[in-house]
């Protein structure tokens, strides 16, 4: 009875880590979703949108440094709710803003407290889970920026509609949802010290940092760091614009817009879950490596997101819908390609490895926000910079061919 209890136990709190991935993509897709609301009442132009973004996704890069730092010397127990609590009162003063400078410190702040909910939640199913246990509790804990993403379109236009604070009532509701979450935490949570994991000297410290250094100053390194940036690019300009693009761009009404980016997310997870089964697949039947799987993968999803140069002869048409369905989820099906790939460069520092890359491509990629709404407040259309964005993908296959390649070395089982 103990050991079921204490299975039971721990995939409730992977249940609960699925629940705060949820609340936290909620609360950052909820700007997108109300773009054209917010934009008509404080007066914005796209590239003041665009900077929100931007300031959103360089307060999300220190965010990534500060709390993985902080993550690992004080209690996940009571690291985790001040990491949810902050970024939900990010959202009760985005909608408290009265202006567009303190709707600006806002998504500051939300960013800066989102970025720490990585660090805490793969902490805990390290130290909650056994081995052979995290692939699938990371797999849960990650299926709730699906979910937060397929809901909230909808969501956001139920509660705007007919209410008489519109989007801000939204942005209040949804950020109200992280305080039921705080309080599930702090009442069930029972974390269980893993003795191992909490004992590193400073020696030990020392010696991992520098055995870091050469993968760091390796060519393979740098591969992946390009390739990180051609993926990131059009997952988060689509992400950001989506939304504005259907509406202003192509005239589509709100409700539409709500139920297609919906499904947008969907198809987005259909690419990625088929990424891991085509993956299995070309190794069991074709006797491929999982390297070359994976590098196969991504270059047939490099094409695919290619089809947005297609966009500026595509006006408001069922084929112009299907054409972005399709990128999405080549979009995303690109991720589990880098994740493996990292997992090639070292075993060892998996973690560190990640940390740095998520700093890098936030950092690297977020001012170019900025830049998509100044092209589209200069050239008047959203087209040219859609159509340019899938391609980025491209960096990352030249890299490898150039790069990873170029090291001469036989890819690493994984």
């Amino acid at each position: 009875m103990t050991t079921q209890r204490s299975s039971l136990w721990k995939w409730y709190i992977c249940g609960l880590l699925l629940l705060a991935t949820m609340i936290n993509y909620m609360d950052r897709q909820t700007l997108a979703n109300a773009a054209a609301a917010v934009k008509a009442e404080f007066r914005l132009d796209d590239l003041q949108y665009g900077n929100l973004e931007t300031a959103f996704g360089l307060a999300f890069g220190l965010g990534s440094l500060v709390f993985g730092f902080l993550c690992e010397r004080f209690s996940l127990r009571w690291m985790y709710p001040v990491v949810l609590g902050g970024w939900s009162l990010a959202g009760l003063f985005s909608s408290w803003a009265a202006d567009y400078h303190q709707f600006m410190a806002a998504r500051v702040m939300l960013g800066l407290f989102e970025a720490g909910h990585w660090p805490c939640a793969l902490k805990t199913t390290f130290r909650l889970l056994q081995p052979s246990e995290r692939m699938m509790g990371n797999s849960v804990l990650q299926s709730g920026a699906s979910i937060g993403a397929i809901i909230t379109p909808r969501l956001v236009l139920w509660l705007s509609e007919g209410h008489p604070q519109g989007w801000r009532f939204a942005f209040q509701v949804i950020a109200l949802t992280g305080v039921v979450w705080i309080v599930l935490w702090m009442v069930s949570f029972r974390l269980q010290t893993n003795a191992e994991s909490g004992n590193q000297g400073s020696e030990a410290s020392e010696r991992d940092t520098a055995s870091l250094m050469p993968i760091i100053m390796g060519k393979k390194f740098w591969a992946i760091a390009l390739l990180l940036i051609g993926i990131q690019i059009p997952w988060q300009i689509i992400r950001a614009w989506l939304p504005l693009f259907l509406q202003e761009g192509r005239g589509y009404d709100a409700l539409s817009t709500a139920n297609f980016v919906s499904v947008y997310y969907i198809a987005t997870d259909v690419g990625c879950i088929l990424a891991g089964i085509l993956s299995m697949q070309l190794v069991k039947r074709f006797s491929l490596s999982n390297h070359d799987a994976k590098r196969r993968i991504f270059n047939v999803a490099a094409f695919l997101a290619s089809l947005t140069v297609c966009i500026p002869w595509l006006g408001q048409s069922p084929l112009l819908l299907g054409l972005l369905l399709v990128v999405g989820a080549a979009s995303l099906a690109m991720f589990p390609c880098y994740y493996s790939f990292v997992q090639e460069l070292s075993a060892e520092h998996v973690s560190r490895l990640t940390g740095l890359f998520s700093m890098w491509v936030w950092i690297t990629t977020s001012p170019l926000q900025s830049l998509f709404g100044w092209l589209r407040v200069q050239l008047g259309s959203y087209d040219p910079a859609l159509a340019l964005t899938g391609l980025t993908p491209w960096l990352g296959v030249i890299a490898m061919k150039l790069l990873w390649d170029a090291t001469k070395e036989p890819a690493a089982a994984v």
